[in-house]
This record gives structure tokens, sequence and C-alpha cells, in this order.
């Protein structure tokens, strides 16, 4: 019997000992550093289309917001600013759209971009590593800001097409 609680004693302790060892590693995945060096650039508009998004202040806010990631040293930092790209989507959906891209193409790529942004929020959360999820984040942004060029360079009239007889 006594050989039995000295052996209990010693898993017991062996056990609460790895407890520490892990509570160690999630500390310094906090303190994770972002190297945003890699990652891609935003895709310039067209100047008819900056001029349409200049009228547009909601768009222009969440393209600050935007503009901040490239700025993020840290977990920390980019959880800041995907909080309030998040915050920003949320109005700019509720905007009124520029009547150019008042168009389900333009609202499904904005979609798209507030998936992804929230995809990274929730690797931030999980304490996963984001760097992934960042990429697509930006791809879909530079997709959405693409669908801009593509909407006011289209010269083709989808009514004529629809409506021949």
């Amino acid at each position: 019997m006594h050989k039995l609680l000295i052996t209990v004693v010693v898993l017991f302790i062996s056990v609460s000992c790895k407890e520490t060892v892990k509570e160690e590693t999630d500390q310094d995945a906090s303190r994770y550093e972002i190297t945003t060096d890699t990652w891609p650039k935003k895709i310039p508009v067209d100047p008819k289309v900056n001029a349409i998004l200049r009228e547009w202040p909601e768009f222009l806010a969440m393209d600050i917001s935007f503009d901040a990631i490239y700025n993020a040293v840290n977990r920390e930092d980019l959880s800041l600013t995907i909080d309030n790209i998040i915050e920003e989507q949320n109005l700019l959906e509720d905007s009124s759209y520029p009547k150019e891209f008042d168009i389900p193409q333009v609202k499904s790529r904005q979609k798209v971009f507030k998936t992804y942004v929230l995809k990274v929020k929730g690797d931030l959360i999980y304490y996963l590593d984001p760097e992934p999820s960042v990429h697509q984040m930006i791809v879909a942004y530079n997709l959405l800001r693409e669908k801009f060029n593509g909407v006011v360079n289209q010269t083709l009239d989808a009514k004529l097409i629809l409506e021949e007889e």
C-alpha cells in the first residue's frame, strides 16, 4: 500500500509540473511578432474610381483602417486593427452605396472580404497563425478594388444584351 501511495504522489507531481510549462508557452504566443514584408500590397484604383470613392466617406474610413494592418508589429496591434476594420466594415454595409457600386457583384465581394476579416479575428482569438488568413483577406480586398475598376471601366451595357429580341 505504501508503494501505491508513493506512485500516486509522483504521478500527481509530474502532471502538475507539465501544466505550468503549457502556461508559459501561451504567454509566449501572445508576444508573437508580425512581419508585414511578405504581405501582398494594396492595388491602386483608377482615377475615375478614386473620384467616386472620395464621395463615399464610409469606404474611405474603412480604407484608412485597412492601411493600418501594414503597421502592425505584434498580435495585439493586429487584433486592434482587425477590430477597427470590422467596425468600419459594418458601417460600410449599412451605408448608401454610390449608384455605380450599388450592384450585387460589389456587395458580394464586400461580404467575401468581411468573411476573411472575421477569419483573421478568429485566428487571433484562438492563437492560431494569422498569416495565411491575412493573405486571404488582403487578396479579397484587392478583388473588391479590382471590381470597382471593372465596373467603372465596363463598356458593355447589360440591358441592351438582355433585351435583344
